[in-house]
């Protein structure tokens, strides 16, 4: 997915900048940016791979050659950014969150008119050097923003930094989010409000969907008005998020606890004990057994001095091999008990698949899995989750192509969970995966825990439903 962070002050800003951008390094794996507009005027920047080790540890070192008031950063999966753009507008820096799906459409229109993209070094071209030349089409910062997001089909949220100050701009369904936090003489923008507190920021305002900002140390000056139609990720708040981020107002962990809450009510299966999948899956299995009365346990505990988070090896081995060692069987808890376990989802089913295992291997009498999202049918087509070589790499794609012998069946039907071959699917699924039982959450009980009506969510990869 990715995040991003600016901040615009009164004094030196590159503290609140580095730890801010830190605080959203739960976001990505990949690359991640800092640029600041130094006193002298000039632009400093840094970009570092963060696939092996941690921000903290990449940026620290180039922290003496930040001295500005203004700066952004961004935690990306996908493009090296922020990039710095010399055009017509003046000298910017952009960062950007989301998923262009017609880059090489936008790509062929630019090369016929000759332009040229530089930013190749992944082979392809960067989603933002695509951004920036839509921005700068137009005579304005305000006008080039909403002539890209109407061209862009997807999702698109970037922050551009200038010497006026931040603009900050949502995609124009709202489905990621940004957040204006206020401190006693600075104002920061984030993905994550989580990054506020410790470094004395106060949420003041979300941004709409397709609204842009222009920020600067006094405050918040709007150069386009939030769109009426509001589609936010509901994965936001299932697994991306931060269990003490909000969006839209709603605390992340709140709708875990309500999602484990909503599986306990129609469920009758008898345990020794409920427990969460380090770490998303916690919040969820906290409402899950108070619900039901079963104890939470911890048979599985995460082993965080040097296995804190999943880092992303190039091979899918790797990442598979990490996944698994940082995660501890306790079989004390274990071995001839009956555990309900709470998670987030499914995707591909292989690390669950590795956890299940060694619950047997350690003794466990049942394994009753329980998962606080509806099954993941459709790749998403605006963030990058659930990206996969193949639609076969997911869980249901295979269940599905298992069960028929081919993958291009009425997806709707595996989607409805009132169909047989709903149940189907899940049941082979439960069956792959080794599971005594294996309930998933119903999307009316998701969307009832969420808190915001249905239409206001994009909800694409349980239902297929799109506002393109």
């Amino acid at each position: 997915m990715g995040g991003l962070f600016g901040v615009i002050s009164k004094r030196k800003c590159v503290t609140e900048l580095f730890y801010g951008t830190d605080y959203h390094s739960h976001l990505g794996t990949k690359r991640a940016g800092m640029t600041v507009i130094n006193r002298d005027g000039l632009f400093a920047r840094s970009i570092h791979d963060i696939q092996n080790s941690y921000f903290r540890i990449k940026f620290e070192a180039d922290l003496p050659k930040f001295d500005g008031y203004s700066g952004i950063g961004v935690i990306s999966d996908t493009d090296a950014q922020p990039i710095l753009i010399n055009s017509r507008l003046g000298r910017f820096a952009i960062a950007t969150v989301g998923k262009i799906n017609n880059v090489e459409e936008l790509e062929e229109e630019f090369l016929a008119k000759n332009k040229n993209f530089a930013e190749i070094s992944s082979g392809k071209t960067n989603q933002t050097e695509l951004a920036s030349h839509l921005v700068t089409e137009k005579d304005s910062f305000a006008e080039g923003i909403a002539y890209a997001q109407s061209r862009i089909r997807g999702s698109l949220t970037m922050l551009i930094l200038t010497s006026e100050g931040i603009i900050a701009a949502r995609d124009k369904y709202g489905r990621t989010p940004l957040i204006i936090g206020r401190s006693e003489d600075a104002m920061a923008v984030a993905s994550e409000d989580c990054s506020f507190p410790n470094i004395s920021f106060e949420s003041e305002y979300i941004l709409g969907p397709g609204e842009t900002v222009l920020l600067t140390a006094e405050g918040i000056t709007q150069l386009l008005a939030p769109q009426k139609k509001l589609q936010i990720c509901s994965f936001l708040w299932i697994y991306y998020g931060y269990p003490t981020s909000n969006y839209e107002g709603i605390n992340v962990d709140e709708v875990r606890y309500r999602c484990g809450a909503e599986l306990a009510k129609n469920d009758a299966v008898t345990a020794d004990f409920v427990a969460g999948i380090p770490d998303s899956g916690i919040g969820h299995a906290m409402g899950y057994s108070h619900v039901t009365g079963i104890p939470i346990k911890r048979p599985y505990v995460k082993y965080t001095p040097t296995w804190p988070r999943s880092f992303m090896p190039q091979s899918q081995h790797m990442r598979d091999l990490v996944a698994k060692m940082k995660l501890i069987p306790n079989k004390s808890i274990i071995k001839d008990k009956k555990g309900v376990f709470l998670d987030d989802s499914i995707v591909r089913g292989t690390q669950l698949k590795d956890n299940v295992k060694d619950l047997h291997q350690a003794g466990i009498k049942e394994v009753n899995m329980r998962i606080a999202c509806p099954p993941l049918i459709f790749p998403c087509e605006f963030l990058n989750f659930s990206r996969s070589r193949s639609n076969l790499d997911l869980a249901t794609r295979k269940a599905i192509m298992e069960l028929t012998g081919k993958d291009d069946s009425d997806l709707h039907e595996y989607a409805d969970c009132t169909s047989e071959k709903y149940q189907q699917m899940v049941e082979e699924i439960r069956k792959n995966l080794d599971l005594s039982s294996l309930t998933f959450q119903k999307l009316d009980d998701l969307v009832e825990a969420i808190g915001l009506p249905k239409e206001k969510l994009c909800t694409h990869c349980w239902d297929g439903s799109s506002c393109f």
